[in-house]
């Protein structure tokens, strides 16, 4: 007769807001030595289309991190009537401007307007999202590229808390281009952290807790509240909840709460480690934004 594993005794969170933080340190050092050298400093422009409230707190949210790290950054703003052709126009601009290392257009556009369409006009050079089919190409590939800002946040976070990935099984539930599937190949990959054996799971999996419970690894990016219950996790696993949604809480001023993909009141007492929302994948996206405008800016990955 065999016995269920026991749970551990505490749970640790992983601090993405502190990480981040330390990271925009770090860049910030590599910033000034820039300045002291003469050379230029970094300049990151975000092209914010519509008023969608999500988006509205991130954007804001980046140039704040520009700032803190002594980045140039500049906001451009549509409404969300901006016709595709327009917004298209304004994206080969922003290619041909010497003064932006790197932009971004924030997503989610408007319906009339193709996001594959906008992502690729974007050089790959300028491509700081890590979106564009070269980029992610090149990714796939194992050859240096500006990689997908919250998967590569994920990773970074694995690494500083020397979280063990060699051999380990992670279970990735969700396949978007933007985080479930680059994350799966992040983590599959021969690198440190990495080679983990990896299991991509989505609306058709069958069966989806029993996966999930043979996870060492499990990383939630659905985008669907509470999805993920006690039911479905490993006692001891680490997990990686990725999701922000926003949820009505009339005890906030806001009127509204970030809820992530995991119960975690209900799942953290299972875990090894686990991320809060708000406070864990979020800032690194950002943190993992700037050091992209970094690499962009210095030609580290495509030599200016």
């Amino acid at each position: 007769m065999t016995t269920a594993p026991e749970a551990p005794a505490t749970f640790r969170l992983i601090d993405g807001k502190q990480t981040a933080e330390d990271i925009k340190q770090e860049i910030a050092a590599e910033v000034a030595k820039l300045r002291a050298a003469g050379r230029k400093v970094p300049h990151l422009a975000a092209v914010l289309v519509g008023h969608d409230g999500g988006s509205e707190t991130y954007v804001r949210n980046k140039v704040l991190a520009c700032q803190a790290v002594g980045f140039g950054s500049t906001l451009l703003r549509y409404e969300d009537d901006i016709t595709e052709a327009e917004l298209l126009a304004k994206v080969q601009e922003l290619n041909q401007d010497p003064e932006i290392d790197g932009f971004i257009v924030q997503l989610p556009l408007p319906r009339h307007i193709d996001s594959n369409k906008v992502i690729e006009a974007i050089r790959p050079e300028k491509d700081v999202d890590g979106f564009h089919p070269m980029n992610i190409g090149r990714m796939v590939a194992g050859l240096p590229a500006l990689l997908p800002a919250t998967p590569s946040g994920i990773v970074e976070l694995l690494r500083r808390y020397q979280l063990v990935t060699d051999g380990k099984h992670c279970v990735v539930i969700g396949r978007s281009n933007i985080v479930g599937t680059p994350v799966s190949i992040l983590l599959a990959k021969n690198l440190e952290p990495g080679n983990c054996t990896v299991t991509l799971c989505h609306s058709r999996t069958q069966d989806l807790p029993a996966i999930t419970r043979t996870a060492d690894i499990l990383v939630a990016a659905l985008g669907r509240p509470g999805f993920v219950t006690a039911d479905m996790v490993s006692p001891g696993a680490v997990v990686i909840d990725v999701g922000t949604t926003r949820v009505p809480d009339a005890s906030k001023k806001s009127g509204w709460a970030l809820r992530g993909d995991v119960a975690f009141d209900e799942v953290a007492p299972l875990c090894s480690y686990i991320t809060p929302v708000p406070g864990g994948v979020g800032p690194m996206t950002i943190a993992m934004l700037l050091q992209n405008t970094l690499r962009a800016a210095t030609g580290e990955v495509y030599p200016r």
